[in-house]
């Protein structure tokens, strides 16, 4: 077989606000525009209640300490109702966005994967992609895992970050009010410095991000790299159990072991690399989150307990308000390996989203092989050379016109590029030169050597491309029984991997049997008889053109007696002689 594969050029990487801002801004300006940004605004709104909530417990600890100070029983019992009514507000609003949150989560998870779901099939991006040996692995795992992952981090990172600025100017303020000036001496002299503990507090924060982000910041390619070797790992099981058959028939099943435990290896490589760097960020962030509680209270000692310009309840509200501003500041911190999961999931959608846009800038890129429609009801090859991406030409120019009811067999020697002429005549391949006139009206209906079998019930698999209702039960048990699958006809509503329980002919047999429901006026047989014997073959071909007599029929095959089902021979010839095969 021909290696059709080259690799695509992808765009420059962008940096992650420019990726933020180009995976998150399509949703809010879709046509879901103002639910979403409504749902938004409210979440936003009950996250600065929240804040709001904690400012007011904050100034609570000052008055329910000085009253534990004072021995005020009333006191106390009246803050007791205020801390209640305080907690159920806050409790309520929670409870309210967290709601909020996951529906907006939702719908926009809906819209995004429609979207990725429709650019990918669009244009037959998929296609291009796999032929073109796409940069991006495993896009099915980018659609089904990677947009949910995205858009569920991307919420929780942005609440946190809102929380920990609205906190950081909240409690700041309060912080800054209650540590008041402090004399510190200085080549002995003494500068005031005023809200201290607000500036200890900062310095203690930038110290820990700095370090918290070189450690950390080999994650955000590991976390990359295992959503890839996981996916590897997941898709060579999957080829097993499409292709059980065959290598149950090779005996294949040390070799797929090697291969399973090849790629497993490197998951655990990966694994291990992450869970080390993990470890080293938890330890220090540990370290750092307990220092951090003993901290405000050595800042604050002196004037507690040389100055006493604190009371207890003062003490108990500025450690509270140095926690919470503290906090806010290690918000990088303690969310570092959250961002390097996050990172990650941009990469991989942002990489997506380049490669899709560059297999569709694909089929608009002119030259190649001009493929139109043309005037009249014929299809028109003319002077076509098929080539590869890298230039190479397959074969020398091929003439063909095919008119209504004609039927032409195409032959050549293996590898000169039959199939890929098929390619060309369903728009899929533009690598060559010539021109391609499609005929104005028709079906048109293309059969290769192993035909598609969708999951689900055997009534779809027969009716495909159409829906399973588009044919009544008199029709499609009519088709089975007429291809010779009689056996089947009381399946049509089992469920069952039909590509793994079907012989190759009986699946060759329900491609002609999808003929008969869809009676296209244009065939393109690839090879789509190569398991049958000749006799079957026979029947089935002189089926078609008495079911179809106004069809036209293209195919291609190597066997001599394919030759009396049609009109005349198209024979490709390659544009170099091939090598004859070496003599033992």
């Amino acid at each position: 077989m021909t290696d059709t594969t080259v690799p695509v050029t992808l765009k420059p990487k962008r940096g992650v606000l420019r990726s933020l801002w180009r995976l998150t801004w399509p949703y809010f300006y879709s046509e879901e525009r103002w639910l979403a940004r409504g749902l938004a605004v409210v979440v936003i709104a009950l996250a600065v209640f929240s804040v709001f909530i904690d400012v007011k417990i904050n100034t609570w600890y000052g008055r329910f300490y000085n009253a534990l100070q004072e021995y005020a029983w009333s006191t106390f019992w009246w803050e007791i109702l205020i801390f209640t009514g305080l907690a159920f507000a806050g409790l309520a609003g929670a409870v309210l966005q967290l709601y909020l949150r996951l529906y907006l989560l939702l719908r926009w998870r809906v819209w995004l994967t429609a979207r990725y779901l429709n650019d990918w099939l669009r244009d037959r991006a998929y296609y291009t992609l796999q032929m073109r040996g796409s940069a991006t692995d495993n896009p099915d795992q980018r659609i089904a895992e990677d947009v949910d992952s995205y858009i569920s981090q991307t919420e929780l990172l942005f609440l946190g970050l809102l929380d920990a600025v609205m906190t950081l100017v909240s409690f700041s303020v309060i912080l800054w009010t209650l540590s008041g000036p402090m004399a510190v001496p200085l080549f002995g002299r003494e500068v005031t410095v005023y809200g201290y503990m607000f500036w200890i507090a900062l310095v203690y924060a930038i110290g820990g991000t700095i370090l918290t982000h070189l450690i950390g910041r080999p994650l955000i390619s590991l976390n990359f790299i295992r959503q890839r070797l996981e996916a590897d790992f997941r898709y060579s099981m999957v080829r097993l159990r499409e292709n059980a058959e065959g290598v149950a028939l090779y005996g294949g099943e040390g070799d797929e072991r090697v291969v399973f435990n090849r790629r497993f290896d490197k998951v655990i490589d990966n694994f291990w690399a992450i869970i080390m760097r993990q470890v080293k960020i938890v330890t220090f962030t540990n370290v750092y989150g307990q220092a951090s509680v003993i901290v405000p209270f050595l800042a604050a000692a002196p004037q507690y307990f040389i100055t006493r310009t604190f009371q207890l309840g003062g003490l108990m509200q500025t450690v509270s308000a140095f926690g919470r501003v503290q906090n806010a500041m290690s918000w990088f911190i303690n969310a570092y390996i959250s961002i390097a999961n996050w990172r990650a999931a941009v990469d991989r959608l942002t990489t997506f989203t380049d490669a899709l846009d560059a297999a569709h800038e694909t089929d608009k890129t002119p030259g190649g092989i001009a493929v139109s429609t043309g005037a009249d009801n014929k299809l028109n090859v003319s002077g076509v050379v098929l080539g590869l991406p890298n230039g190479q030409t397959l074969t020398k120019a091929i003439d063909l016109s095919v008119a209504p009811g004609e039927s032409v067999l195409v032959r050549g020697p293996s590898g000169v590029g039959k199939s890929t002429l098929f390619r060309t005549l369903a728009g899929l391949w533009k690598f060559g030169a010539g021109t391609v006139q499609l005929p104005a009206t028709g079906r048109v209906l293309f059969l290769p050597q192993r035909p598609y079998l969708p999951l689900g019930t055997l009534r779809l698999a027969v009716s495909y491309p159409a829906p399973p209702d588009g044919y009544s039960d008199a029709e499609v048990v009519g088709a089975l029984r007429t291809v010779g699958l009689h056996h089947l006809v009381d399946r049509l509503d089992e469920e069952s991997n039909w590509a793994q329980t079907l012989s190759q002919g009986e699946q060759q047999r329900v491609a002609f049997a999808r003929t008969l429901l869809n009676k296209p006026d244009w065939l393109f047989m690839d090879e789509a008889t190569a398991a049958l014997d000749e006799k079957t073959e026979s029947a089935l071909y002189r089926l078609v053109r008495q079911r179809l007599p106004g069809a036209a029929i293209v195919s291609i095959g190597h066997r001599p007696s394919l030759a009396e089902h049609h009109d005349r021979t198209l024979e490709i010839h390659p544009a170099a002689e091939p090598q004859p095969l070496a003599a033992e």
